[in-house]
C-alpha cells in the first residue's frame, strides 16, 4: 500500500512539472526573441473554469473573461472544441497572461490543467479542434503551435479532413468568403506598392488567391529575408479570412502568417 501511495505521489509531482514545463517553454520562447508587446507575459494567475462563452471565450469562476492566445476557434461546427474545453470545466487551471487586454475586456492567456499535463491551447490544436493563429496581433506569441498543427494535418484530424485550399482554385475560394482558411501554393507574382504588397498565386487572367501584406508586415518580411524576389516562385502556406475583392483575398497582418514550404511539393488532403 505504501508502494502504491509513493506512486501516486511521484505521478502527481511530475504531472505538475510538466503543466510547469508547458508554461515555462512559453516563457523560453519569450526569452530568446525579441519580445512584441503582445507576447509579454504577466504574473501567473490561478482560476478555474466556469464555462464558455461564443467563438471559444472561457468565463472563469472569478468573473474574468478570458480567450487562449495563438488559437483560431473554429467559425461553423465548434460542437467538438466545446466539449474538449468543457471537458475541462470546474478544473483548477493555471494562467499566464498575455500583452494587454483587448477591445472585449477578455485577456489573451496561455492555460494549463494545474494537475494535469494539459496545455488548453496545444491540446485543441493537436487534436484538430481549432487553428494557430495570430488572430488581430502582429505576432504569433507560440510559433510550436504550428508544429502541433502540422501533426494534426497529417493526420488529417478534425478541422483538417477537409485539407487544405488550394491557392489556385479561386472558385472555391469565393465559396469561403467571410470564413477563416489555410491556403496554400506557389506564388507567381509580388506587387510592391507604397501601402501594400500583393502576393498573386494565379497569373493574370487565371482565377486564385491574392494576400495583401501591410506596409509594417512587409518590412518584418524582409527583415526575415522574404523580399519580392525571394518570395517569387515560392511554395508558401498562408491563413486568414476569405474576403471578396476582384478576386478571393486574404489580408495577412502578422508575419508569423506566411510560411515558406519550398520542401513540400503537393497539398496533403
Amino acid at each position: 500500500m505504501q508502494r502504491v501511495m509513493i506512486g501516486r505521489r511521484i505521478g502527481r509531482i511530475l504531472r505538475v512539472a510538466s503543466v510547469a514545463l508547458v508554461l515555462a517553454g512559453a516563457a523560453r520562447a519569450e526569452a530568446a526573441r525579441s519580445v512584441a508587446p503582445e507576447c509579454r507575459s504577466g504574473p501567473t494567475r490561478h482560476e478555474t473554469l466556469a464555462g464558455l462563452g461564443e467563438r471559444g471565450e472561457m468565463v472563469l469562476a472569478s468573473g474574468g473573461r478570458a480567450v487562449l492566445d495563438g488559437i483560431r476557434w473554429p467559425m461553423e461546427d465548434d460542437g467538438a472544441a466545446r466539449a474538449w474545453m468543457l471537458n475541462h470545466r470546474d478544473r483548477a487551471l493555471t494562467l499566464v497572461p498575455r500583452g494587454e487586454i483587448d477591445r472585449w475586456s477578455r485577456v489573451h492567456v496561455d492555460a494549463a490543467v494545474s494537475d494535469e499535463a494539459v496545455d488548453l491551447a496545444g491540446g485543441l490544436i493537436e487534436a484538430g479542434l481549432a487553428y494557430a493563429d495570430a488572430g488581430e496581433r502582429d505576432t504569433l506569441c507560440r510559433p510550436a503551435l504550428l508544429t502541433l498543427e502540422s501533426g494534426a494535418r497529417s493526420a488529417a484530424r478534425g478541422l483538417w479532413r477537409a485539407g487544405v485550399r488550394e491557392g489556385r482554385d479561386g472558385a472555391a475560394l469565393r465559396e469561403m468568403t467571410g470564413h477563416f482558411i489555410v491556403a496554400q501554393g506557389r506564388i507567381v507574382n509580388v506587387g510592391e506598392r507604397p501601402a501594400r504588397t500583393y502576393l498573386d498565386f494565379a497569373r493574370r487572367g487565371e482565377d486564385g488567391l491574392t494576400v495583401t501584406v501591410s506596409k509594417r508586415t512587409w518590412r518584418r518580411l524582409r527583415e526575415r529575408g522574404l523580399s519580392a524576389a525571394a518570395l517569387r516562385g515560392r511554395l508558401v502556406r498562408v491563413r486568414g479570412i476569405v474576403e471578396a475583392w476582384r478576386g478571393p483575398t486574404l489580408d495577412i497582418a502578422s508575419a508569423d502568417m506566411i510560411e515558406v514550404l519550398d520542401e513540400e511539393r503537393t497539398l496533403r488532403r
